[in-house]
């Protein structure tokens, strides 16, 4: 049976923005490839909300509507990073080398 250190946190939710998991020893499994794919979509798109933030910033004058609508979508980019990072850290915690038992 799989323990829950070994499950993956995919990087979308399900019904009532509950967390998705995957169960698989498949590394190269579809939904593994498919979970990879979306989070490289997802920093990229983090990495490019990040540039258009700091040109938005860097102007003179910009409507608060902008403002709210870039800070809506930084906070999506922001859930969506921290996603990914929770995933990837459980998976570097469950793939280290473990030290010989005492």
């Amino acid at each position: 049976m799989t323990t829950p250190t070994e499950l993956r946190l995919l990087p979308w939710s399900g019904p009532e923005g509950k967390p998705c998991y995957l169960s698989t020893d498949e590394r190269g499994g579809y939904m593994s490839r498919l979970a990879d794919n979306v989070e490289a979509v997802q920093l990229a798109t983090a990495a490019e909300l990040l540039e258009e933030a700091v040109e938005t910033i860097n102007e003179q004058e910009v409507a608060a509507e902008e403002l709210r609508h870039l800070a809506k979508d930084l906070v999506g980019a922001l859930r969506d990073v921290l996603r990914v990072a929770t995933s990837r850290g459980h998976l570097l915690a469950v793939n280290e080398p473990r030290g010989p038992s005492t």
